[in-house]
C-alpha cells in the first residue's frame, strides 16, 4: 500500500484518502441517524468521532484497509465516504463499506464511485474478492449492490447484536474478472 495519501477521480467526484482534518465531515455523516440506521457505528459528538478517525488511521498503518472521503469536484462539497477494511492479503479479499449523507441519496453517486473503488481494489490492492456485509433489512443497499454486480451469497442469521437485539447480515461479493 502507498504511504502518501491516495487521490482518485471520477467524472464528477474526487476521492481523497481520509485524514485527521476530515473529522468534521466524518462527524456530519456518522452522527446522522439516517446514515447510521444500518451502519455499525454512530457518534454523538465530534470528540467521540475521534474513535473513527483513529480506526481509519490504523487501517492505513496496519495496511488492513483504506477509506476515502467523497467530494464533488465542483465546489469540493463533501457527500460521503467509502473504502476497504478487513483487508486480507493472504486470501486477496477485503470488505467494502460506503455511506452517503442523506441529501445525496439517489443521485447516482454509488454507481459512479464504486466501479473506481473496485478498480483500486483489484488493481492496486491486488484483491480477488470484494465483500459487502449488509443488514438484512437494508433493502436499498442490497438493491444498489445487486446493480453493481455483487452477488448474494447467503445470510448469517443472528450473527451480530445491535441495540440489544440480534440481527442478520446478508453477504454479497464481487470477484475480479479474469
Amino acid at each position: 500500500m502507498r504511504k502518501d495519501p491516495k487521490l482518485i477521480e471520477t467524472q464528477r467526484f474526487r476521492l481523497k484518502e481520509i485524514q485527521q482534518s476530515d473529522i468534521a465531515n466524518i462527524y456530519k455523516g456518522l452522527s446522522d441517524p439516517e446514515v447510521t440506521k444500518h451502519y455499525a457505528v454512530k457518534f454523538p459528538t465530534i470528540e467521540a468521532t475521534q474513535e473513527q478517525m483513529d480506526w481509519y488511521a490504523n487501517l492505513r498503518k496496519k495496511e488492513t484497509g483504506i477509506w476515502w472521503g467523497i467530494y464533488f469536484k465542483e465546489g469540493e462539497e463533501f457527500c460521503g465516504a467509502g473504502g476497504f477494511n478487513n483487508l486480507d492479503k493472504t486470501h486477496q479479499k477485503a470488505e467494502i463499506g460506503f455511506w452517503l449523507l442523506p441529501q445525496f441519496w439517489g443521485r447516482g453517486i454509488m454507481e459512479e464511485v464504486m466501479p473506481v473503488l473496485f478498480k483500486e481494489g483489484f488493481e492496486s490492492l491486488h484483491l480477488n474478492r470484494i465483500e459487502g456485509f449488509v443488514e438484512s433489512d437494508n433493502h436499498k443497499c442490497k438493491r444498489a449492490l445487486t446493480k453493481l454486480d455483487f452477488h448474494y451469497e447467503g445470510t448469517m442469521r443472528e450473527c451480530e447484536i445491535k441495540n440489544g437485539e440480534f440481527i442478520d447480515l446478508d453477504i454479497y461479493a464481487v470477484l475480479r474478472k479474469r
